[in-house]
């Protein structure tokens, strides 16, 4: 079960958005190995809890946003930057998303390394300011329809379902996971969960520039404009002459 797209477009071009992933997608193929020489990235701009606590590497702070461990890692965050970044944008501006996505990904990586702060395993991932995203897009739009992908077994189905659904739903399962499972399975719950939360209160302010309840209560938890209907096509019909 994930996102593949939303139906709530923006008035403005994403470009800080398809930056962002444009950099992380061509600093995964320089660090792959035996492709971009670059491996060694890996060691210096990895975050170590362990080495910040002690004032080292303390570049990995921002660093660590922008590698990924493997195709799936990250296919599957630049899909939810793609599907959430560009609302967030459009409501913030270009400088305003860039800062707010840098801070975002700052305090999931506080969150992790307060939840272990003696760790030695490296962490990397933009997910956890992605987190960010998704918190702040919940705030802003918890009723626009997402559409997700249900996948059971080898049956497939693309249901619309509300940001709201969707996105608590997953941060539901961070801190499940983070409870019952920690970093035993290579994924940083705590970072996700502290993300999500950071992106919800970073985004407070311009919720309440908005109107706060009173822009709730306007739009009804939706875009303030209009949604895309992806049932209708804009290719003509052709009748066949008789």
């Amino acid at each position: 079960m994930f996102p593949i797209r939303d139906h709530n477009p923006s008035s403005r071009t994403p470009y800080v958005t398809w930056g962002i992933i444009a950099l992380n997608v061509i600093l995964f193929v320089l660090t792959m190995p035996g492709v971009g020489g670059m491996e060694s990235l890996w060691a210096d701009w990895a975050l170590y809890p362990a080495a910040i606590t002690h004032g080292a590497y303390l570049q990995g702070l921002v660093t660590h946003m922008f590698l990924h461990a493997g195709l799936l890692h990250i296919a599957g965050n630049m899909l939810f930057l793609w599907v959430f970044g560009d609302n967030l944008e459009d409501q913030l501006g270009h400088i305003g998303f860039a800062l707010f996505y840098l801070a975002a990904g700052l305090a999931a990586a506080a969150a992790q390394i307060l939840t272990d702060p003696s760790s030695t395993v490296p962490m990397v991932g933009a997910s956890g300011a992605i987190a960010g995203v998704m918190g702040g897009y919940m705030l802003m739009f918890p009723r626009a329809r997402v559409d997700v992908l249900l996948i059971f077994i080898v049956f497939f189905k693309v249901l619309p379902i509300p940001a709201w659904v969707v996105l608590g739903i997953w941060f539901a399962l961070q801190l499940l996971n983070g409870t019952t499972a920690g970093m035993a399975d290579g994924v940083a719950y705590w970072a996700h969960a502290g993300g999500f939360v950071a992106g919800l209160l970073l985004m407070v302010p311009h919720w309440r520039r908005m109107g706060g309840v009173l822009f709730w209560g306007q739009t009804h938890g939706r875009p303030p404009h209009p949604e895309i209907d992806y049932s209708r096509s804009n290719i003509p019909v052709v009748r066949r002459r008789r």
